[in-house]
């Protein structure tokens, strides 16, 4: 049996002042998408990663802007965002994915986040212990 065909945009607006893209679907949908939110989900290789998995975690993202908007035929859009990343087509299945997932996939964004910025003192912490008794200890110590 087919799939559904996906929802059509029938309005897409860039507002570069308040730094997001607007997309009205004829299923009656509407998303405020911020450039951030698309910049660290984007479908690209190099955000997505060769494998399965979360993917290679965007850092540093929240004053990212988008340039252009290129259309590709008449399924996906290319965004061209100010810090040079311009690889990844945005569907429009996948734009009314990330509207209509947008709380979770935040979300769970804001988690790996908060995760990545434990990780850096743990290793450092952990480097530091190495080297000074010669050997990594199997003990952690938590504030």
């Amino acid at each position: 049996m087919a799939e559904p065909a996906a929802p059509q945009p029938t309005d897409i607006k860039l507002r570069t002042q308040s730094r997001l893209l607007e997309v009205h679907f004829d299923d009656g949908s509407h998303f405020d998408l911020p450039f951030e939110y698309l910049r660290v989900f984007s479908p690209s290789a190099e955000v997505k990663g060769h494998g399965g998995g979360e993917g290679v975690l965007q850092l540093g993202k929240q004053n990212v802007g988008i340039t252009g908007v290129e259309p590709v035929g008449n399924y996906a859009l290319r965004l061209l965002f100010d810090d040079g990343h311009n690889t990844g087509l945005y569907t429009w299945g996948l734009l009314h994915e990330l509207g209509r997932d947008q709380a979770a996939n935040w979300a769970r964004y804001l988690k790996r986040c908060a995760e990545a910025k434990r990780r850096p003192a743990d290793l450092q912490w952990m480097r530091h212990i190495e080297g000074r008794h010669g050997q990594l200890q199997a003990r952690r110590f938590w504030l």
